[in-house]
């Protein structure tokens, strides 16, 4: 379990879902800005962000290759790192394949899968939300094919605008890109409201944050424990702020 002790006056923040690449260049351009503007805000008082995946519809690392564009998302990340600030990712599904890029020029940490943190006393369980229930057996089959090093080899081989080229093509095939399945299911249906609360009969936990759904919640799912979903910069450009004592979800 990784323990973060936030300084006096220092705040941690948690973001999710920018989505860079839809639904065309000008609108990646105008909310890349924004998110941009966002954290020169932020930077004054974080002292860690949290980027909880789909940065990017679509990402993926050659040895020698990154995807170009968004560049000024990349700088700013680089100078808050430069500055100090500690940026932690999590892996979505649309951005699954890092490989060593953000580790490499900002100092990041990056995970592919559910991590628990200790800030200041309270207990956060964070992932990006896909895949976390064990009822979703079609799409955890699909992502840990996806996710296998061989599959990672064999997909390199491709020429990058022929790979890029594809992976961008099936990305826009999720129901979010046609803007269904935008609204929360009942808690019995909903998986990532079953993941946390088969999770809290073994486990205590003060908050679950999660990403995916591009449905900003705040939602007290026991007495000790709330339960948020991030929501997108697509539609509703919200992000959670921790202060040491209190979790809120805002809007920019």
């Amino acid at each position: 379990m990784q323990e973060i002790r936030l300084e006096q006056g220092k705040k941690i923040y948690f973001a999710s879902d920018f989505h860079f690449g839809i639904p065309d260049y000008n609108a990646t351009r105008t909310r890349e800005i924004q998110i941009c503007a966002w954290l020169d805000k932020v930077r004054t008082d974080a002292q860690v962000i949290f980027l909880m995946g789909d940065l990017f519809d679509s990402w993926m690392e050659y040895k020698r290759v990154v995807p170009k564009g968004s560049i000024r998302f990349l700088g700013k990340l680089a100078n808050l790192a430069d500055e100090g600030i500690q940026i932690i990712v999590f892996t979505g599904n649309h951005d699954l394949w890092m490989h060593g890029y953000f580790e490499q020029e900002f100092n990041a940490i990056v995970y592919k899968k559910p991590q628990t943190f200790k800030i200041n006393d309270k207990l956060f369980h964070l992932a990006h939300g896909d895949g976390l229930c064990s009822k979703e057996k079609k799409y955890r089959l699909m992502k840990s094919i996806i996710q296998h090093p061989l599959s990672q080899f064999l997909y390199r081989q491709l020429h990058p605008d022929i790979g890029l080229r594809l992976a961008d093509y099936f990305s826009r095939l999720g129901p979010k890109h046609k803007y269904q399945d935008l609204a929360m299911k009942e808690d019995n249906k909903e998986y990532q409201i079953l993941y946390a609360n088969d999770y809290l009969k073994t486990s205590k936990i003060d908050f679950f944050i999660f990403g995916h759904r591009h449905i900003p919640l705040v939602k007290q799912i026991t007495n000790e424990c709330l339960f948020v979903n991030l929501g997108d910069w697509i539609s509703f450009n919200t992000y959670a702020i921790f202060d040491g004592e209190e979790l809120l979800l805002s809007k920019y």
